[in-house]
């Protein structure tokens, strides 16, 4: 039997786990181990009918909240709506930050000039959206200039991260979307990728990982953590 996921923590009403890097959260194909949604309804069987707390883009790898039912679904969905959840990423962009720690402060909205149906991007009359960074490690490899840095977005926009770095000048390394050249995503869906456009993407899947997760519920703290996936820990060392 395929592994279905890491599991971090379980109990009587919630199950989270490690989503790995592309793996979607929801299914687009009819296999039963094509999303993660799919697979936890394996692991918790037939009479299960868990629900997604939280959700990741197909190449993000970290920490996803499962509900094993209704009542902790409605619980954990309004902690989720009204912002009280504590979430750090990381991330390895192109080229070396100059500031040790900051705010990006950009609105976002749709893009409507680009060819990629679900790409957004900053406008001015977008929704408000800020992501605080901090640089934990600047590097160098092959003779090209990375940053890995620790990411507390304060809104939860989508790509909001993606988005906000490319603003910055760095972009998250292996982003066939927020990288700079828009056919890397198209290539990647119509199965035409070549191997110099996997060679400037770096990375298979785009180096940004949801490491912890910090919430109150029921009366208590919670807090989650996990490691990045072992291409994200290789790349910097």
């Amino acid at each position: 039997m395929e592994k279905l996921f890491d599991i971090i923590h379980e109990d009587a009403d919630l199950l989270v786990v490690h989503k790995p890097a592309d793996l979607v959260c929801h299914p687009t194909k009819g296999d039963k181990y094509s999303s993660l949604i799919s697979r936890a309804r394996i692991y918790l069987k037939a009479d299960s009918e868990p629900h997604l707390v939280n959700r990741l883009d197909r190449e993000t790898s970290g920490l996803v909240v499962i509900a094993k039912n209704a009542v902790a679904a409605g619980e954990l969905g309004k902690i989720w709506e009204a912002r009280a959840v504590t979430k750090e990423y990381s991330a390895i962009v192109h080229g070396h930050v100059a500031a040790e720690h900051g705010v990006i402060d950009a609105p976002l909205g749709k893009d409507e000039t680009s060819v990629v149906a679900i790409k957004d991007c900053v406008r001015a009359d977008g929704t408000p959206s800020q992501t605080e960074f901090f640089v934990e490690k600047r590097f160098t490899r092959n003779g090209k200039e990375f940053s890995l840095l620790r990411i507390q977005p304060r809104s939860g926009r989508k790509h909001q991260i993606r988005i906000h770095l490319q603003h910055l000048g760095h972009p998250i390394v292996g982003d066939k979307i927020y990288g700079g050249d828009p056919d890397l995503y198209l290539a990647l869906v119509e199965g035409r990728l070549t191997e110099e456009q996997r060679g400037r993407l770096i990375l298979s899947s785009q180096a940004l990982h949801a490491g912890r997760l910090r919430f109150q519920w029921r009366g208590r703290d919670w807090e989650f953590t996990t490691p990045p996936e072992d291409f994200f820990r290789e790349f910097c060392r």
